[in-house]
């Protein structure tokens, strides 16, 4: 059992804008591909046949045509802005954390590690919650690795804080 053929009828305006981004210099592959597809739908072509054209697969060739009827040209060729995660920490909590991770650790506690680090940021009600994965992101954007002596800025001599210095040795 075949589908019924797809008819999309693009808009004068519509087909001048696509001929305009397929003339275009550099654009987004993904929007060519999907303009190419635009334009044969509009020609009376067949899903399958215009898959074969510009290689796409018949139900993404579908799919375009029903993004161009529902929302028109600018949502066919265009993804959607996805909504993504909402942030769990504001700037001042972030800075809170971060000059926290650069203080040394609390007593009885060689280094930072990310769990010591979310345990005492809401411990010291820095903040009301946060996770070892939040924490761990927080950190990477800010190129710390306290659990490595030697990438955490701390103090020198004139802040109180004694500064290692040399190397580590030991058996690995």
């Amino acid at each position: 059992m075949s589908r019924r053929p797809l008819e999309v009828k693009v808009s004068t305006e519509d087909q001048k804008q696509l001929r305009q981004i397929l003339r275009a210099g550099i654009q987004p592959v993904r929007v060519v591909l999907r303009a190419l597809a635009l334009e044969q739908l509009s020609e009376g072509l067949a899903a399958p046949a215009v898959a074969k054209r510009v290689h796409l697969t018949p139900q993404a060739v579908r799919r375009i045509g029903h993004r161009y009827k529902r929302s028109g040209l600018r949502g066919a060729l265009y993804e959607r802005q996805g909504r993504g995660a909402e942030q769990r920490l504001d700037e001042p909590q972030k800075q809170r954390i971060m000059a926290m991770v650069c203080s040394p650790p609390p007593a009885g506690y060689a280094r930072w590690t990310v769990r010591l680090v979310a345990e005492q940021a809401v411990k010291r009600k820095l903040v009301p919650q946060v996770g070892r994965e939040t924490v761990r992101i927080l950190l990477l954007s800010h190129d710390l690795k306290p659990w490595r002596e030697k990438n955490v800025v701390r103090g020198g001599a004139e802040c109180g804080v004694p500064r290692k210095e040399g190397r580590r040795t030991g058996n690995l």
